[in-house]
């Protein structure tokens, strides 16, 4: 049955005198939507903008301490604060996981023990007794990831010796040489600039007490054959473990110099770098190690900015890894004006005016690819100039669409850059053009997290649903849905990249293809909406657990949420549905709304590396099952 007919079957299933179900569900649905509008609509900032808390796993804030540490600014009441929110997240068999719900994640746990007993937390303490046994009982110290143990070497908790090394003089890799820094995502080379600075100089601070307790006593794992990549990167490494020992010196000293360099010029306004932690934490180390002082500006810049990513409450201090404010504004544009607020509304246009605020006017990383190209766009961020993002500049252009607000030219900036950032594929990646160079996954030091910054079906649905709906080249459209078509899983879905996972990535493609011109009926969106309608819980939402990034089963299960089920609800409307899919997910956002209009959410359905890292996006909750509302009572937008 095509998607027209099952809508029509669906209208038409009340019964005749009786009031229509149809139209009982619309009712609600409205009350529901302007309940949620009005929660949005006062977590505005006087400035314009939103900006929800982005959750991650304790890492975060164990780094933090151990940050303080090493720089010799730890407190004993912000290490007070910080160890009572890691102990909240500690679950009763001593293990710490990397979102709600999750197994226990082995160097997690890990860098939470050594930052309770940096706090003073007694080693024969239950909790940490427990933590403890489940350290030894996966493998201990010796199977946490690489970047755990350059965190632990750091303090003389293991040898640098037995890790990877990260050679300086990496830097001098011109850009069309494979394995150069600009070969990595953005996120990756921010990092791995400056660990290469700190494993050239090797630093111990030692911290009076060991974690023999939790070593496992397990050999080093069987090198692997040298036939594989892997194996050859091991012969590498132990050639450049010589080189480390008696290094040429000028080269060496000119590597770090040009580094440090690197470094410093890559600070953004708000003393972040990139505006996320970890090349952020590992850039206040590494310049630390070449001689910074700490009343340095761009020292005491990077450290006092540490402080507008922090949150404390009763629950104790935390870190956030990444502020979302233009992603979320954009965001929250869209959803109330598919709620319903018109374009004039002093809302949305105060937000348009901090958007066209925030439009980024200088090069960033991505010129090195792209030379000629005038830049445009805008970042995820309150400052990250350098890293202007696909994805955001996407959501912000169909925002400002929605307000009465001039854009004096920001929107053709910002189209003609993205069309210039498409793939040789037809596809677009988050950061950088053609970010496609596999062989950095097989590095001995890259153990965690995604290094590249390929295409992905979210981030190009997005493009090409702007483009669609503002006029963009036809040829860039074509090449996208193209691209699209080709990325559908056999299953019907889509691979959700920064978001969980085949629900985030269906929810995104079938209103990109759609406003490309892909009818309702094409077969591609028909296999979607099956998929989706084929994955609905019996309570009537959608949920997707984040292992489903490890197990193909787990795709599309999980417990229900508002923002997955939100995201279904925007393909299954996208795709013309109105059929008892469609209402039971409507029915299940207005019987799970909170007194004050949100959702509860405690799931994370935000994804940073895939497998590896993951995202409560507190907004989530609000502004997409305002969007999926007020398209189910208002219609789909239009242009």
């Amino acid at each position: 049955m095509s998607a027209r007919a099952r809508r029509k079957a669906a209208d038409a299933s009340g019964v005749a005198g009786s009031p229509s179900p149809v139209r009982h569900a619309n009712d609600e649905a409205q009350v529901c939507l302007r309940r949620a509008i009005d929660a949005l609509v006062t977590l505005q900032h006087p400035q314009g903008w939103w900006k929800g808390e982005l959750e991650t796993n304790v890492t975060m804030d164990a780094e933090d301490l151990l940050l303080r540490e090493f720089l010799g600014i730890r407190t004993p009441e912000l290490t007070a604060s910080s160890a009572r929110w890691i102990r909240s997240r500690q679950r009763e068999d001593g293990t710490w996981a990397n979102f709600h719900g999750g197994p226990p994640e082995l160097s997690t746990t890990v860098e939470a023990y050594v930052a309770l007993r940096l706090a003073g937390d007694p080693v024969d303490s239950a909790h940490l007794r427990r933590a403890a046994l489940f350290i030894q009982s996966s493998g201990g110290v010796e199977r946490t990831r690489v970047f755990t143990r350059i965190w632990l070497a750091l303090f003389d908790l293991w040898p640098w010796a037995e890790l990877p090394v990260v050679p300086p003089e990496l830097i001098f890799l011109p850009s069309f040489v494979p394995l150069n820094i600009y070969d990595f995502a953005c996120w990756a080379r921010q990092s791995v600039v400056a660990l290469t600075v700190v494993s050239a100089h090797r630093p111990v601070h030692r911290l009076g007490f060991g974690i023999d307790e939790l070593r496992s006593g397990l050999p080093a794992a069987a090198p692997a054959a040298l036939g594989t990549w892997p194996g050859r990167f091991q012969a590498l490494d132990r050639v450049l473990k010589v080189y480390q020992r008696h290094p040429v010196k000028f080269l060496r000293q000119a590597a770090l110099g040009r580094a440090e360099r690197w470094i410093v010029q890559h600070q953004e306004a708000d003393g972040s770098w990139g505006g996320i932690q970890p090349p952020w934490v590992y850039s206040l180390i590494a310049l630390r190690l070449q001689g910074y002082a700490l009343e340095h500006p761009v020292m005491r810049a990077g450290i006092e900015g540490l402080d507008g990513f922090t949150i404390e409450d009763d629950a104790g201090r935390r870190i956030e890894a990444c502020q979302s404010p233009v992603w979320d504004t954009a965001l929250a544009v869209t959803a109330l004006a598919d709620g319903g607020l018109p374009p004039t509304d002093p809302v949305l246009r105060s937000a348009a005016r901090y958007l066209l605020a925030e439009e980024i006017s200088v090069r960033g990383d991505w010129s090195v690819r792209r030379p000629g190209l005038e830049p445009a766009g805008w970042a995820f961020e309150f400052a990250n100039d350098n890293y202007p993002d696909i994805d955001d500049t996407a959501e912000v252009v169909l925002a400002l669409g929605r307000a009465d607000e001039p854009a004096a030219g920001a929107v053709e900036r910002a189209v003609a850059w993205i069309e210039a950032m498409q793939c040789r594929d037809g596809g677009w990646g988050a950061f950088d053009v053609d970010n496609t160079q596999t062989l950095c996954r097989e590095l001995p030091f890259c153990d965690f997290g995604e290094l590249i910054d390929p295409p992905s079906a979210d981030v190009t649905a997005h493009v090409v649903e702007m483009l669609a709906r503002l006029g963009g080249s036809r040829d860039s459209v074509d090449r996208g849905v193209e691209w699209l078509l080709g990325a559908q899983e056999e299953d019907g879905s889509w691979f959700g990249r920064w978001g969980a996972n085949h629900v985030y990535g269906t929810g995104a493609a079938v209103p990109g293809l759609v406003a490309a011109g892909l009818g309702m009926d094409h077969p591609a969106v028909g296999r979607a909406v099956a998929w989706l309608e084929g994955h609905q819980n019996p309570d009537g939402g959608w949920g997707e657990d984040l292992r489903s990034y490890r197990d193909d089963s787990q795709r599309g299960h999980g417990p229900s949420t508002a923002s997955q089920t939100a995201w279904a609800l925007l393909a299954l409307l996208a795709a013309g549905e109105r059929s008892g899919a469609a209402q039971r997910g409507v029915a299940f956002l207005v019987a799970t709304q909170c007194e004050d209009g949100s959702w509860d959410e405690p799931w994370f359905t935000g994804t940073g590396f895939p497998g590896d890292f993951y995202i409560n996006y507190h907004l989530y909750r609000l502004v997409f099952p305002v969007a999926a509302l007020g398209r189910f009572v208002n219609g789909e937008p239009h242009g």
